[in-house]
Formats: structure tokens, sequence, C-alpha cells
């Protein structure tokens, strides 16, 4: 170590790795900032640590609640599982139905057919004309009418004669 006169001052040099770093005045800011913030840390903790405990701690009250909850929830997940069975239970009873439904259409279709094909119309004119004595209407029977745009009429009354 070299020391050097100058003046009034001394200076004094060191050599090698072992230099210190100079510190001119110490920062009492710093270290109070510090001092405040690990203070509030451990206030933070102690709070975190009080409502930790006073969440975990379970009273009669809330294990009523809960109990309650759960078996409201169970109740009514059963009634669901109840109505979709009785739902599905109705569509395949619908599915049934419109199934003997469409096999009754067509068994009666058959059966019209059926019917139209075995009745002989000239049969029908022939004893109608000569056993039963009908006769077919005259000019002056027959009566037109015109209906007005509709598809359909509903007769309320007898039709006129001329």
């Amino acid at each position: 170590m070299e020391r050097e006169r100058r003046g009034n001052y001394t200076h004094s040099y060191i050599e090698g790795n072992t230099v210190r770093k100079l510190e001119a005045v110490p920062d009492y800011r710093r270290e109070q900032e510090e001092k405040k913030r690990e203070a509030e840390r451990r206030r933070n903790r102690r709070v975190a640590r009080r409502n930790q405990e006073r969440v975990s701690h379970m009273n009669l009250r809330y294990v009523a609640f809960l109990t309650l909850s759960l078996l409201l929830v169970g109740g009514s997940s059963v009634v669901y599982i109840r109505l979709q069975t009785n739902i599905t239970g109705h569509l395949n009873t619908i599915s049934a139905l419109e199934s003997d439904i469409a096999a009754l259409r067509s068994n009666n279709d058959a059966l019209e057919k059926r019917i139209e094909t075995s009745v002989d119309l000239k049969n029908v004119k022939d004893r109608a004309l000569n056993e039963l004595g009908m006769v077919y209407a005259s000019p002056e029977q027959i009566v037109h009418y015109t209906i007005d745009k509709e598809d359909y009429m509903n007769q309320y009354e007898d039709i006129p004669g001329k």
C-alpha cells in the first residue's frame, strides 16, 4: 500500500484483487424502504394466514348449507333423469303407433283397390236400370251452379228449382 501526500490530503492506493468499493455515504433511505417492504410482507402473510384459517373453519351452519345444497342438486338430478326416461318412453310409444298407422293405411289402400277391381260397373248399371227401375235424369232436372274462387262449398239450404 502506498501513501502519497499532497497538500493536506492523504491518498491511499490498493493494488490487487481485494480492492474495496467506495461508499461515500450509507443509503439510509433505501434501508428504511426495505424495512417497510419487509414489514408489509410480514403483515400480508399474517392477514393471509388468518383468512385461510377463517375460510377453512367449517361451522354447523356451513355444513348444513352444503348438505342442503347437495340434497337439492341430487333431487333435481333424479327428477330430471326420470323426466328424460318418461320422454324417451313416450317417443318410443309414438313411433310404434305411427308405424301401426302406416301399416293400417297400407292395408286399407290394398283393400280399397281390391274392392274397386272386384266390382263390375256394367252389372251394377244393368241391375239398376232393369231390376230397380232407375232412369237417367232429364235435362230439365239438372241444375248447374258455379263456385266463386273457393275450393269447397257448404250447402245451408236446398238448391232452388227453376
